[in-house]
């Protein structure tokens, strides 16, 4: 199979660019964002995984039929994050869980059968 074949200094460049967004992650990491802090190490790591797959993956000069099942492996990946979603978004979190509790000891109910009573003395 012969394909189109990158430099070595496309390589390096895409290496480096990846060292660079991977000490961003750790940086990021130890700012605090708030809630930002997903959505800015998400959009890195995005941005790396486009870097994989276009040059070390060869996606850039791949034919339209590789390009399709690439397409389609992400649509499958936003259909599980989709549902995913929609099954954490419709649930009530906000209830608080009673504490567990043993249950109370009942003296009339010990759970045996009840004994037989005791036969009438003979007269």
């Amino acid at each position: 199979m012969s394909g189109h074949v990158e430099s070595l200094r496309v390589y390096i460049g895409v290496f480096l660019a990846l060292l660079v967004f991977t000490g961003l992650t750790t940086g990021v990491a130890y700012i605090d964002l708030g809630a930002m802090n997903t959505l800015v190490a998400l959009a890195i790591a995005g941005v790396k995984m486009l870097l994989v797959v276009l040059f070390f993956m060869h996606a850039r000069h791949s034919t339209a039929l590789v390009k399709i099942v690439i397409l389609a492996g992400f649509f499958w990946l936003a259909l599980l994050i989709a549902f995913t979603l929609t099954d954490v978004t419709s649930r009530r979190w906000d209830q608080t869980p009673a504490p567990w509790a043993a249950p109370s000891p009942n003296p009339t109910n010990t759970g045996t059968p009840a004994a037989a009573p005791a036969p009438a003395p003979a007269r």
